[in-house]
């Protein structure tokens, strides 16, 4: 893809927040390691002027994004079977299966769904992402599956990562959580930010600390000890449905980071022990960035989900 250069200028003055939070937050689908090397190479400018990425936005600042072209990607392309929901010249949607990483990372180099875009796409991927991420807009946990959209060129990125930054992009999930949740919906108002201690995992903090996250909820079935829940994201952060469900005392099936202790005592009521973490992408809403027509994608729980419902639905 060609380099290609963004401007926006920034509509109120943010005390409180760096320059390189506040491009994370107008681009989601770029890494803040990825803005904090663009802002230190230069990329990266404001009212003309070379920055550091703690600098402090203001009302009226111009700010001059250049991404530039990418470079060959490190992943190699792998003939992986995708199972494509729909596809045209400017994106596709996958059903993601559980068990597959999304990009490249440490511990994952091979085997990840880049690896098999890069072989399906033929070198037409959005490059905005950078080298490891060519069109991930968004992400998926490794073991949570369901539906995911990739852009195939920057056009495309931008306008789906305008979407998700402004709230348009509507993201349902399906999840098996710990437990009998005495009311049948709700909103989780708690905001999450890296856990203190523990440096990989999540957690929620109050509202300085940590950013603004809503999730809300609806009970689809009382299970055995458990229940099916469906899950809306109003916001996008890291392991959100999984720490919101962990703040109110039901963690969802399967996980271990965030629920250890419940789903052991799950196993010993129950003898359930699931296979991964039990959420599931149900369905993704959003505008096409060239027709501009709304468009809904939806997936069917996958075989290990539906057989957790099985095994956990009260006997009659």
């Amino acid at each position: 893809m060609a380099a290609r250069t963004e401007h926006l200028t920034v509509e109120q003055s943010l005390p409180g927040e760096r320059l390189d939070i506040f491009l994370r937050t107008n681009f989601p689908a770029i890494s803040r390691g990825a803005m904090q090397r663009l802002i230190e190479q230069g990329h990266i400018r404001v009212n003309g002027q070379n920055v550091k990425p703690t600098h402090t936005p203001r009302a009226g600042d111009k700010v001059e994004i250049h991404f530039p072209e990418p470079k060959s990607a490190e992943a190699r392309p792998e003939d992986i079977p995708l199972n494509i929901l729909f596809e045209d010249e400017s994106l596709l949607v996958v059903n993601k299966p559980a068990g597959l990483v999304v990009h490249p990372a440490a511990g994952h180099e091979e085997h990840t769904l880049v690896n098999a875009l890069l072989h399906h796409c033929k070198g037409s991927l959005s490059g905005i992402g950078g080298v490891a991420r060519p069109g991930i807009v968004h992400r998926l946990d490794k073991e949570t599956s369901g539906c995911l959209v990739i852009a195939k060129n920057d056009e495309t990125h931008i306008a789906l990562s305008k979407q998700f930054a402004g709230r348009v992009v509507k993201k349902v999930y399906h999840a098996i959580v710990c437990g009998a949740i005495p009311r049948d919906a709700g909103e989780i108002h708690a905001a999450i930010a890296r856990h203190p201690t523990h440096r990989k995992r999540m957690a929620v903090h109050d509202d300085h600390a940590g950013r603004a996250a809503h999730t809300s909820w609806r009970v689809l079935e009382k299970l055995n000890h458990a229940t099916l829940v469906e899950a809306q994201i109003h916001t996008g952060r890291t392991h959100q449905i999984r720490v919101h469900f962990q703040h109110l005392g039901h963690p969802v099936v399967g996980d271990d980071t965030y629920g250890a202790q419940k789903n052991k005592r799950l196993k010993e009521l129950v003898n359930y022990a699931a296979p991964r973490v039990l959420l599931h992408a149900q369905e993704l809403t959003f505008i096409h960035p060239r027709t501009q027509k709304l468009i809904k994608f939806s997936s069917p729980l996958p075989a290990d989900f539906n057989q957790a419902l099985k095994l956990l639905r009260p006997k009659k």
